[in-house]
């Protein structure tokens, strides 16, 4: 068997993943330098007879290798797909396989509800449960060149050996716990997730964007889109052709000449040479767009007096998720918590689609502690400290006076 797998054993691993149910993958990309990062090797994982992964790594430059088998099986719900840290990943082989991804099961994700922190890296979590440690010796090295060597094929196979392994001790221990259909829900949004760059969304990120004139927001606009257009051709980063400062000056002032271009900030020599004509013809295209109006909605500002609002429910939610042995950054962050505050303050539905991004109001977290917070803050719960220094969580009994 050579070091890269050729078509044939792509196909027999890909025959596995269907025998046995589930599969492991990972994979190694450039991302520096390009507008959208480059899948440059796979490595798939599968569960033999003898309960050892065959591993498989793959050159996904090489066009004569046929790597359908595995896009087939990735697009396939009655197949787990497990992945570790799958943020980048999953919309990475969805573009460049065009597939979507099923029946996903990250094990960083699974990592949080089975007692272990949030964010676990792999390694960490290989030495937590299975007592193994990997030898991590090519992890910044450039993997679009060619020929691989044996050290980069070593370290991919590493990625995935004991993929699968780990996924299965952590899988037993969430069914015992009866956390694993929290894990897999979890799972859920990240198969959704692309790098697909949409111009609406970019210009919304744009700096101080939601402050502009709606005609200097439709220059703005059209630059984004020119921008991204010029970016993808020259497979170069959106900002290396013309930062978003420069961009959003160059809206506002919405010069007609390159001599007006000149007196603006943020563009070298050599970008106004290349491209000066060109931002010229995008401002005049974005004058001559309608007015792009501010739609966007106004979040009520936090009140000063949340800060402590904030203590006492971070202190609720710490303790449900120490109770229940989950990371805390899964349950809730910060900002979850102002923006319920801030709608019971000021008389939001807590059961209305006005909260239905507010994670911690939602599905299984709702369930351990959304309610119990919502009652907290409506005087129907208390805090204490115990006499060993756990904080307690009481109903209150009496009902609390109107304010």
């Amino acid at each position: 068997m050579s070091a890269l797998a050729d078509s044939r054993e792509i196909a027999e691993v890909a025959d596995r993943a269907r025998e046995t149910g589930r599969f492991g993958i990972d994979t190694e990309f450039m991302g520096e330098g390009r507008y959208r990062s480059l899948l440059c090797v796979v490595q798939v994982a599968v569960e033999q007879e003898d309960g050892e992964s065959r591993v498989l790594v793959v050159d996904a430059l090489d066009d004569a290798v046929d790597v359908t088998p595995l896009a087939e099986i990735l697009a396939d719900p009655a197949i787990e797909v497990v992945m570790h840290a799958a943020r980048q990943d999953v919309p990475l082989l969805k573009r460049t396989w065009d597939v979507p991804v099923t029946q996903l099961f990250d094990t960083q994700v699974a990592a949080g509800f089975a007692g272990l922190r949030a964010q676990l890296g792999y390694d960490p979590l290989l030495q937590e449960m299975l007592g193994v440690r990997l030898r991590k010796s090519a992890s910044f090295t450039k993997w679009d060149r060619r020929p691989l060597t044996e050290e980069q094929i070593r370290y991919a196979r590493e990625d995935v050996l004991h993929l699968l392994q780990v996924a299965t001790a952590l899988e037993q221990r969430l069914e015992a716990r009866g956390r694993l259909e929290w894990a897999r829900e979890e799972c859920r949004p990240l198969e959704a997730l692309s790098d697909i760059r949409e111009v609406d969304t970019v210009f919304a990120k744009l700096p101080k964007i939601n402050g502009l004139d709606p005609k200097v927001r439709a220059v703005a606009w059209e630059l984004a889109a020119w921008r991204e257009e010029t970016a993808r051709e020259a497979d170069r980063p959106a900002t290396s052709v013309l930062n978003d400062a420069a961009l959003v000056e160059i809206a506002k002032r919405r010069p007609a000449s390159t001599r007006d271009l000149e007196q603006i900030r943020g563009l070298n020599e050599g970008a106004l040479r290349r491209r000066g004509k060109a931002i010229i013809a995008a401002v005049a295209q974005g004058r001559e767009r309608d007015p792009i109006p501010n739609t966007a909605s106004r979040h009520v500002q936090p009140d000063s007096g949340d800060a402590p609002l904030i203590a006492l429910a971070e202190a609720l939610v710490r303790t449900r998720a120490t109770d229940a042995e989950l990371a805390y950054e899964l349950i809730a962050a910060r900002a979850d918590l102002q923006r319920i505050i801030t709608a019971v303050r000021t008389g939001v539905d807590t059961d209305a689609d006005a909260l239905g991004d507010v994670r911690t109001l939602q599905g299984w977290r709702r369930e351990l502690v959304g309610e119990e917070l919502l009652e907290l803050l409506h005087g129907r719960r208390e805090l204490r400290i115990g006499p060993n220094l756990e904080v307690e969580v009481r109903a209150v009994t009496t009902e609390p006076e109107p304010a």
